[in-house]
């Protein structure tokens, strides 16, 4: 008995102290649980996978090829051979059997090109791979900051209703005694019920990002730690972290892996023009054919030689692939582009909250100190009711913004990693396998 009791007092303790479950979710543990299970990024890797074996399928060009037939049946002739007979039309079972293996000799190096150009592609997916884990992570992060932040704040929206409920509740017990003032009564009646609009709102906030967290993690947060922060892996000045990014970043190497592709298509469209050489061996055998009793047996082995003129659509082809490398290239420039920006943007961002950070410390410090002076003021009398709902309020908004501010400074740090191509390394999770190119 006494062993039951204290298991349901430790069991309501640790419901009461976390109320969403009895552990923990750290942002590492978030990070990899994503990775691990987001339709994104199993997408990603399934497409890797098909391209994959769409490389191993040209591989299979390198190798012999066989085929083999077979086929038996009713078959009536009429022919000089069965009238040389004076049977004049003749009806007889037919057998036939054979097999022919193929070698690929020479074909321009098309082979070679189409094989090193589905390797491109496979490297390109790779990359795309290991860039949609990266983003992932970060959407992740973010949908964790945000449930953390939202949490915060409807604390502090709570706190706040509290206050000014205790604020209403002393200016009834002034009016309700004579000594307070209707208005005073209505004031602060305003005010409380703008501090519970507030605090809907926050709840309407938190309600919104755990929607947003279970989108991409696929389940609702429980309690949430406090990540630390990363900023000591930074580089030292934005051109810095741009260097990296164009050194890193996967969304970029995808697309000079695109970018060599492309190029193995042209080469592969220049052998178009050359005559494919095979090695064939073969050899049947038949029975009854075209009404002559009897077996037949043949084999060969020949060099083959084989050219295709097609009225210049191979010279159209040629050409379209040349279009098809300068788009690829320009594609890659756009990419380079798009990763110089967003490192300025997320540098910027870093550069701004870190700043402003400090600020609304100062902010709340002050508001905290000017709301305990205004409070003690209004008791003795020397401060209006104004003042001390003012001063309440400008406490409650320097908090919100305070919170909202080391949310802002955090993120943006995960982001910049993100747009070096280094989060998942900071964090230490791991990168699905999917993600592993081809030498």
């Amino acid at each position: 008995m006494y062993k039951k009791l204290m298991t349901f007092c430790l069991t309501a303790c640790l419901g009461v102290t976390n109320p969403t479950g009895l552990f923990a979710d750290t942002l590492v543990d978030i990070v990899r649980e994503t990775i691990s299970t987001n339709p994104d990024v199993q997408i990603s890797r399934d497409q890797r996978n098909a391209v994959e074996q769409q490389m191993e399928q040209t591989r299979a060009g390198f190798f012999p090829s066989a085929e083999i037939t077979a086929g038996g049946g009713w078959e009536s002739s009429d022919n000089p051979a069965t009238r040389a007979t004076g049977r004049g039309r003749d009806t007889l079972n037919r057998r036939e059997s054979g097999i022919l293996v193929r070698q690929l000799l020479f074909d321009g190096f098309l082979t070679e090109n189409e094989f090193d150009r589905q390797k491109a592609r496979v490297n390109a997916s790779a990359y795309s791979t290991f860039g949609t884990s990266e983003i992932t992570a970060l959407r992740a992060i973010q949908a964790y900051l945000d449930v953390l932040m939202e949490r915060q704040l409807v604390n502090l929206a709570e706190v706040n209703l509290r206050t000014h409920g205790e604020t209403y509740n002393k200016i009834m017990k002034r009016s309700d005694s004579g000594v307070g003032r209707k208005s005073d009564v209505e004031q602060s009646m305003g005010r409380r019920a703008q501090a519970k609009t507030n605090l809907i709102t926050e709840e309407n906030n938190l309600h919104d990002s755990i929607v947003a967290f279970e989108n991409v993690v696929g389940r609702e947060p429980n309690q949430l730690e406090e990540p630390m922060s990363f900023d000591y892996l930074l580089p030292a000045s934005v051109d810095e972290a741009i260097t990296q990014a164009l050194d890193n970043h996967p969304t970029l190497k995808s697309s000079e892996a695109d970018v060599e592709a492309a190029r193995e298509q042209q080469q592969a469209a220049k052998s178009l023009f050359f005559p494919r050489i095979h090695l064939e061996a073969s050899g049947t055998r038949s029975d009854n054919l075209d009404g002559v009793p009897g077996s037949n047996k043949d084999a060969q082995l020949m060099l083959v030689g084989r050219y295709s003129l097609t009225g210049g659509k191979d010279m159209a082809r040629r050409e379209e692939t040349a279009y098809l490398l300068s788009e690829a290239k320009e594609t890659r420039n756009r990419t380079r582009r798009q990763v110089i920006e967003s490192i300025q943007l997320s540098w910027n961002a870093y550069e701004r909250a870190k700043t402003s950070l400090e600020s609304l410390k100062v902010h709340v410090d002050a508001s905290t100190e000017t709301r305990d002076a205004y409070r003690k003021q209004f008791d003795i009398g020397q401060r209006s009711l104004l003042d001390l709902l003012d001063s309440d309020n400008e406490l409650f908004l320097a908090q919100i913004d305070y919170v909202k501010g080391k949310n802002d400074l955090m993120f943006s740090i995960y982001r910049i990693l993100a747009g070096m191509g280094k989060l998942m390394w900071a964090l230490q999770v791991p990168v699905p396998q999917e993600a592993t190119t081809i030498q």
